[in-house]
Protein backbone atom coordinates (compact mmCIF):
# COMPACT_ATOMS: atom_id res chain seq x y z
CA UNK A 1 0.00 0.00 0.00
CA UNK A 2 1.04 3.84 -0.46
CA UNK A 3 2.05 6.01 2.10
CA UNK A 4 -0.69 7.82 2.51
CA UNK A 5 -0.35 11.76 3.31
CA UNK A 6 -3.84 13.45 4.35
CA UNK A 7 -3.48 16.87 2.83
CA UNK A 8 -5.28 20.30 4.07
CA UNK A 9 -6.43 21.41 1.03
CA UNK A 10 -6.08 24.70 1.07
CA UNK A 11 -3.13 25.13 3.58
CA UNK A 12 -1.00 21.47 2.91
CA UNK A 13 1.07 20.59 6.08
CA UNK A 14 4.73 21.36 5.34
CA UNK A 15 6.41 18.46 6.63
CA UNK A 16 3.90 16.52 4.98
CA UNK A 17 4.88 18.00 1.18
CA UNK A 18 8.63 17.12 2.16
CA UNK A 19 7.43 13.70 2.83
CA UNK A 20 5.59 13.51 -0.67
CA UNK A 21 8.88 15.27 -2.45
CA UNK A 22 11.16 12.47 -0.94
CA UNK A 23 8.98 9.72 -2.37
CA UNK A 24 9.65 11.59 -5.96
CA UNK A 25 13.27 11.90 -5.30
CA UNK A 26 13.80 8.30 -4.51
CA UNK A 27 12.03 7.05 -8.31
CA UNK A 28 8.63 6.87 -6.71
CA UNK A 29 5.08 7.30 -8.68
CA UNK A 30 2.70 9.37 -6.31
CA UNK A 31 -1.15 10.27 -6.66
CA UNK A 32 -1.66 13.89 -5.92
CA UNK A 33 -4.55 16.75 -6.36
CA UNK A 34 -5.51 19.04 -9.07
CA UNK A 35 -7.27 21.87 -9.79
CA UNK A 36 -9.01 19.60 -12.36
CA UNK A 37 -8.64 16.27 -11.47
CA UNK A 38 -6.11 13.56 -9.27
CA UNK A 39 -3.36 12.92 -11.38
CA UNK A 40 -0.13 10.61 -11.69
CA UNK A 41 3.59 12.37 -10.84
CA UNK A 42 6.91 11.51 -10.71
CA UNK A 43 10.06 13.18 -11.23
CA UNK A 44 11.19 14.26 -14.60
CA UNK A 45 14.50 11.68 -14.49
CA UNK A 46 12.34 9.05 -13.15
CA UNK A 47 12.50 6.48 -15.98
CA UNK A 48 11.48 3.53 -14.49
CA UNK A 49 8.67 5.64 -12.60
CA UNK A 50 7.38 7.47 -16.20
CA UNK A 51 7.07 3.97 -17.48
CA UNK A 52 4.75 2.88 -14.76
CA UNK A 53 2.83 5.93 -15.15
CA UNK A 54 2.51 5.21 -18.77
CA UNK A 55 1.59 1.77 -17.44
CA UNK A 56 -1.23 2.75 -15.00
CA UNK A 57 -2.64 4.62 -17.42
CA UNK A 58 -2.16 2.46 -20.82
CA UNK A 59 -1.09 4.83 -23.15
CA UNK A 60 1.84 4.20 -24.96
CA UNK A 61 5.09 7.36 -26.00
CA UNK A 62 2.13 9.17 -28.24
CA UNK A 63 0.06 10.01 -25.82
CA UNK A 64 1.57 13.48 -24.39
CA UNK A 65 3.12 13.74 -20.85
CA UNK A 66 2.74 16.59 -18.80
CA UNK A 67 5.39 19.00 -17.16
CA UNK A 68 3.58 20.47 -13.92
CA UNK A 69 5.67 23.35 -13.17
CA UNK A 70 5.31 26.05 -10.21
CA UNK A 71 4.99 29.36 -12.43
CA UNK A 72 5.67 30.59 -16.21
CA UNK A 73 9.60 31.19 -15.34
CA UNK A 74 9.84 27.90 -14.95
CA UNK A 75 7.54 26.47 -17.42
CA UNK A 76 9.44 28.75 -20.04
CA UNK A 77 12.95 26.38 -19.52
CA UNK A 78 11.21 23.68 -20.94
CA UNK A 79 8.63 25.15 -23.55
CA UNK A 80 9.64 27.28 -26.78
CA UNK A 81 7.32 29.89 -26.91
CA UNK A 82 6.56 32.75 -29.77
CA UNK A 83 4.40 35.93 -28.27
CA UNK A 84 1.54 34.65 -29.07
CA UNK A 85 1.82 31.40 -27.31
CA UNK A 86 3.12 32.88 -24.74
CA UNK A 87 0.18 35.43 -24.44
CA UNK A 88 -2.54 32.20 -24.60
CA UNK A 89 -0.70 30.21 -21.46
CA UNK A 90 -0.44 33.84 -19.48
CA UNK A 91 -4.03 34.04 -20.15
CA UNK A 92 -4.49 30.36 -18.56
CA UNK A 93 -2.62 30.07 -15.53
CA UNK A 94 -2.57 28.99 -13.06
CA UNK A 95 -5.60 27.55 -14.03
CA UNK A 96 -7.20 24.07 -15.26
CA UNK A 97 -5.09 24.05 -18.73
CA UNK A 98 -2.93 21.77 -20.41
CA UNK A 99 -0.60 23.54 -23.31
CA UNK A 100 0.68 21.62 -26.30
CA UNK A 101 4.19 23.14 -27.31
CA UNK A 102 7.33 22.80 -28.56
CA UNK A 103 9.68 20.95 -26.37
CA UNK A 104 13.16 22.78 -25.69
CA UNK A 105 16.38 20.40 -25.22
CA UNK A 106 15.89 20.17 -21.62
CA UNK A 107 13.15 18.02 -22.03
CA UNK A 108 14.36 14.46 -22.21
CA UNK A 109 13.87 13.41 -25.61
CA UNK A 110 11.56 10.01 -23.84
CA UNK A 111 9.11 11.86 -22.55
CA UNK A 112 8.54 14.35 -25.59
CA UNK A 113 6.17 13.36 -28.29
CA UNK A 114 8.44 11.11 -30.86
CA UNK A 115 7.13 12.61 -34.08
CA UNK A 116 6.27 16.36 -32.92
CA UNK A 117 9.18 16.81 -30.29
CA UNK A 118 6.54 18.10 -28.17
CA UNK A 119 5.58 18.24 -24.40
CA UNK A 120 2.56 19.10 -22.08
CA UNK A 121 2.81 22.16 -20.03
CA UNK A 122 0.62 22.82 -16.95
CA UNK A 123 0.32 24.95 -14.24
CA UNK A 124 -2.59 23.96 -11.52
CA UNK A 125 -4.04 26.48 -9.06
CA UNK A 126 -4.27 23.88 -6.12
CA UNK A 127 -2.57 24.58 -3.49
CA UNK A 128 -1.37 21.18 -2.74
CA UNK A 129 0.32 20.53 -6.27
CA UNK A 130 1.47 24.22 -5.93
CA UNK A 131 3.28 23.38 -2.76
CA UNK A 132 4.41 20.03 -4.29
CA UNK A 133 6.06 21.10 -7.37
CA UNK A 134 7.79 24.19 -5.05
CA UNK A 135 9.36 21.82 -2.57
CA UNK A 136 10.55 19.93 -5.55
CA UNK A 137 12.00 22.59 -7.28
CA UNK A 138 11.68 21.13 -10.65
CA UNK A 139 8.39 20.38 -12.92
CA UNK A 140 6.21 17.01 -12.31
CA UNK A 141 6.10 14.52 -14.82
CA UNK A 142 2.28 13.84 -14.68
CA UNK A 143 -0.98 12.26 -16.50
CA UNK A 144 -4.33 12.34 -14.94
CA UNK A 145 -5.18 9.84 -13.14
CA UNK A 146 -8.24 8.13 -15.71
CA UNK A 147 -7.56 4.20 -16.00
CA UNK A 148 -7.63 2.46 -19.21
CA UNK A 149 -11.42 1.55 -20.14
CA UNK A 150 -12.15 4.81 -17.97
CA UNK A 151 -14.12 8.05 -19.36
CA UNK A 152 -13.89 9.72 -16.25
CA UNK A 153 -10.44 9.65 -13.76
CA UNK A 154 -10.68 8.36 -10.21
CA UNK A 155 -11.38 10.61 -7.19
CA UNK A 156 -13.07 9.25 -4.66
CA UNK A 157 -9.85 8.17 -2.20
CA UNK A 158 -10.55 4.85 -1.00
CA UNK A 159 -11.71 4.17 -5.17
CA UNK A 160 -7.70 5.39 -5.89
CA UNK A 161 -6.35 3.26 -3.20
CA UNK A 162 -8.13 0.30 -4.58
CA UNK A 163 -7.03 0.79 -7.96
CA UNK A 164 -3.49 1.81 -7.95
CA UNK A 165 -2.43 1.69 -4.37
CA UNK A 166 0.11 -1.19 -4.84
CA UNK A 167 1.35 0.73 -8.16
CA UNK A 168 2.20 4.07 -6.53
CA UNK A 169 4.70 5.08 -3.90
CA UNK A 170 2.48 7.83 -2.34
CA UNK A 171 -0.94 9.22 -2.45
CA UNK A 172 -1.55 12.77 -0.91
CA UNK A 173 -5.08 13.15 -0.29
CA UNK A 174 -6.61 16.74 -0.16
CA UNK A 175 -10.46 15.43 -0.52
CA UNK A 176 -12.43 15.41 -3.76
CA UNK A 177 -11.31 16.85 -6.62
CA UNK A 178 -13.52 18.88 -9.48
CA UNK A 179 -13.37 15.33 -11.10
CA UNK A 180 -13.38 17.05 -14.82
CA UNK A 181 -9.40 16.45 -16.49
CA UNK A 182 -7.87 19.56 -17.86
CA UNK A 183 -8.75 21.50 -20.59
CA UNK A 184 -6.23 20.13 -23.58
CA UNK A 185 -4.77 23.56 -26.34
CA UNK A 186 -2.30 22.89 -28.74
CA UNK A 187 -0.48 25.50 -29.73
CA UNK A 188 1.60 23.99 -32.35
CA UNK A 189 -0.28 26.06 -34.76
CA UNK A 190 -1.63 29.69 -34.45
CA UNK A 191 -4.13 30.45 -33.32
CA UNK A 192 -4.20 27.41 -31.26
CA UNK A 193 -7.13 24.51 -30.77
CA UNK A 194 -8.93 22.78 -28.27
CA UNK A 195 -7.86 19.02 -28.80
CA UNK A 196 -9.87 18.03 -25.35
CA UNK A 197 -12.41 20.03 -23.69
CA UNK A 198 -12.27 19.73 -19.67
CA UNK A 199 -12.83 22.09 -16.83
CA UNK A 200 -10.83 24.85 -18.41
CA UNK A 201 -13.40 26.97 -20.46
CA UNK A 202 -11.60 27.63 -23.91
CA UNK A 203 -13.57 31.39 -24.26
CA UNK A 204 -11.52 32.39 -21.13
CA UNK A 205 -8.33 32.09 -23.87
CA UNK A 206 -9.96 33.61 -26.23
CA UNK A 207 -10.57 30.28 -28.41
CA UNK A 208 -13.61 28.36 -29.66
Amino acid sequence: MPQRFTLHPTHPQARLIRGAVALLREGGVIVYPTDSCYALGCGLEAFDAAARIRAIRGIDERHHLTLVCHDLAQAGRYARLDNWQFRLVRQGVPGPYTFVVPATRDVPRRVRHPRRSTIGIRIPSHPVAAALVAELGEPLLSSSLILAGDASPLNDAETIVAAVGRRVEGFLDAGPCAGEPSTVVDLTAQPGAVVRPGRGDPAALGLA
